[in-house]
Formats: structure tokens, sequence, C-alpha cells
């Protein structure tokens, strides 16, 4: 296991120099790009008959079970980490959008999505029940804001578009995962539930987790506000986190969105009544640092699993058309939340365009359809979801920052 994590760690650190020092992308979509050129030299090796070091690096990332590192482990630290840095007031002036987002937006999303991809699947002969297309729509509509964060910061985007999208994706990643999680259970129980039980196990897992969330989140707030040394205070995060994340998955809440309640708290009443300077300076350091590695971890990751997934270039074709209805459903969450906003306070020019292309899509999309059953719907639905994944962080996030110059009044 050592062996494995020193590998990996080696690994993203040369991708990181080498996009750093010669390609020099935004930090996350660089490493993955530089994975995804490794993964490409890899095969071609391979190709003119050199395939021993694409054979031990498949070993290798074989090794990794993607799904449970993110889901059980990465996702609570970014989470967290991302949390840390929201300011309450501003996510309070637009938690009508955000919550609108994160949570019905979340549910039409899975459905819009999911219906099209049933059609979509029908159009290349691939009869996928439509039920696994919800399970498609449900894991593809959370978005990520990491690869798209730094591009919006240097295109000086307005803090609306910047709160909304921070806001939205924090809690969006809970929600889709509770979707997820009740479609699933569906699927492997084999009937369909009450509307009453659905809505039972969708309450505890999303309200149990922002209960759960506030109460270690202030408990720990509590602890730091009684002692004065930076590095104890620093270790209760870090400890609230990896704690957290084990007590949310044994009580059956959501982690990921305690972890997102437990970091307000400690980024916002934390930081203001419990922290000196020092300790200030030192938590964020060391949760900027952390979530810098994680990222580029994840990234390479994703760039990486190229070499695990079969290529078959209809898959391209139909990724292709449900990046379409993505966009379309993007669009549909996105833009009645903004206009019902605009009824009592001014929205920045460009807002639905840039809120609509900038939804990308990330690792939670890949990590949830790697929980799929073993089967052939899951297969086929991996291998898609990598390809809207990659296609939506190339192309999306190498292209929000022009949109964002082009459509958005400077703040």
């Amino acid at each position: 296991m050592l062996e494995l994590v020193a590998a990996f760690i080696c690994l993203t650190t040369l991708l990181t120099y080498v996009n750093f020092r010669f390609i020099g992308l935004p930090p996350t979509i660089g490493v993955m790009v530089t994975a995804l050129l490794f993964s490409l030299i890899l095969q071609g090796l391979s190709l003119l008959g050199y395939p021993g070091l694409e054979e031990r690096i498949q070993q290798l990332i074989g090794q990794i079970d993607f799904g449970d590192l993110l889901m059980n482990w990465m996702l609570s630290f970014l989470l967290f980490a991302g949390a840390l840095h929201v300011n309450l007031n501003d996510l309070r002036s637009y938690r009508w959008p955000i919550g609108l987002l994160a949570t019905f937006g979340v549910l039409i999303a899975t459905v819009v999505i999911g219906s099209l991809a049933y059609y979509i699947f029908a159009l290349f002969g691939w009869h996928v029940s439509f039920l696994y297309c919800l399970l498609f729509g449900a894991l593809i509509s959370p978005t990520d804001p990491i690869a798209v964060l730094g591009v919006l910061r240097t295109a000086n985007a307005s803090k609306p578009l910047k709160t909304t999208i921070v806001g939205e994706s924090l809690f969006n990643d809970g929600t889709a995962v509770v979707v997820f999680t009740v479609l699933l259970g569906i699927a492997q129980l084999g009937e369909t539930p009450t509307v009453g039980a659905t809505a039972l196990l969708f309450a505890h897992e999303a309200i149990g987790g922002v209960v759960f969330g506030g109460l270690i989140g202030y408990l720990v707030y509590l602890m730091i506000k009684s002692i004065e040394q930076h590095q104890i205070e620093v270790m209760l995060t870090l400890a609230l986190v990896i704690g957290g994340s084990a007590m949310a998955t044994e009580l059956h809440v959501s982690a990921p969105i305690a972890m997102v309640v437990a970091g307000l708290i400690i980024g916002n009443l934390g930081r203001k009544l419990a922290m000196n300077d020092m300790t200030r300076r030192y938590l964020d350091g060391f949760w900027e640092l952390l979530d810098d590695m994680l990222n580029a971890l994840l990234f390479a990751l994703i760039g990486m699993e190229l070499l695990l997934l079969p290529f078959n270039w209809l898959h391209v074709f139909a990724a292709g058309l449900l990046a379409v209805a993505i966009l379309l459903s993007r669009l549909l969450t996105v833009a009645p939340a903004i206009l019902l906003l605009r009824r009592w306070r001014t929205v920045p020019r460009g807002t639905i365009r840039i809120l609509t292309w900038g939804g990308l899509r990330g690792g939670v999309s890949v990590a949830l359809a790697l929980a799929l059953p073993l089967g052939p719907e899951r297969d086929l639905l991996l291998s898609i979801t990598y390809i809207v994944v990659l296609s939506s962080i190339l192309v999306q996030g190498l292209t929000i920052g022009r949109v964002v110059k082009r459509v958005a009044e400077p703040q």
C-alpha cells in the first residue's frame, strides 16, 4: 500500500511540474491534460511493441479504488476546504439561486438528462433501462468548480457569479449523491418504494447531513475557542473531517453535506470568534496546501483512468450528444433561478450564459459511475461518463475565461 501511495504521489508531482514548467494551463486542468498525454504516450509505446510500462501503470491504477477513494475520503476533504473560504454572508445573499440550483436543479437535471439519455441510447441500439438512465442523470448532474474557479478569478468575474458557482457546487455534490443513492437502492431492490419512503430516505440523508454537520462543526468550534494553540486547532479541523466523515457514513447521513456545513461553521464562526491571526494563517495554509494536493491527485487519476477503459467511437459520438443534452438541462435549471433572482436584485449581465457554460462535470461523476453494479450497463455508463467529464473539463474549462470576459461585467 505504501509503495502504491508513494508511486502515485511521485507521478502526480511530476505531472504537476511538467504542466507548470512547460504547458502552463490552469493547474487542475493542466495536470489532467498532462496525465492524458502521458496515457496516450504509454498506449503509443504499446502499439510500437513496448507494452511493459503501460502494463505496469495499469496495474498501479487498477489497485486504486477510485470510487471509494473519492467518495469516502477525498470529497469530504475537498468540500470542507472549499467551505472554509466561503463567506456565509455572501452565501446568504444568494441563497435562493444557490438553494434552487443545488436542490431542485439537481432533481430537474436528473430527470431531463435521464430522459434524453434514454432516447440517445436507443438511437445507438443500446437497451438501457429508464432507471439506469435516471442513475446516469443523477451521477452527471453535480457540477465541479475546481477547474473553473481559478479561471474565474483571472477573468475578473463578479462576486455574485463566483459565490453562486461555489455555493451551488458545494451543496449539489451532496444532493446528487443522495439522489443517486436513492435510485441505486431502488435498482438493487428491484422494486419501487412508495413516494413517502423515498422522501423519508432523502430527508434522512440530506437533512441528517445538515444537522450532523452543524453539531460536529459547532462542537469543534467550541473546542477551538477554548484554547490558544494553533497546531492543536488545525489538528482539530483535520480530525473533524476524518472522524466526521466516518461517523456520517455509520449514521447513514450525507457526509458531503455534513462537511460543507461544518466547514462553513469553522470558516466563518470559528475564524471570527475562536482564532487569532496566527491560527488563521496556519489553518489557511494547511487546508490550501491539502486542497491543492488532493485536486492534483484527483485530476491526475482522472487523466490516467484512460488506461483502464476500452475505447469505442460509438461511445464518443453518444457522449457528444449527451454533452449537448447536459448543457440544455443546465440551461433549464439555471435560467429560472436567475430570472427569479432578478425580481429582487440586480444580476450581472451574462450570468445565465456563464453559469450554464461554467457547469463543469468532474471526479464525483466518475466515482458515482464506478459505484454502479457490475454489468454491461455499468460499463457503458462508465465509459460515457468518463468521456463527458473529459470533454467538459477540456472544452468548457479552457474556454470559460473567454466567455466571462466577453459577456460579464467586471467586478
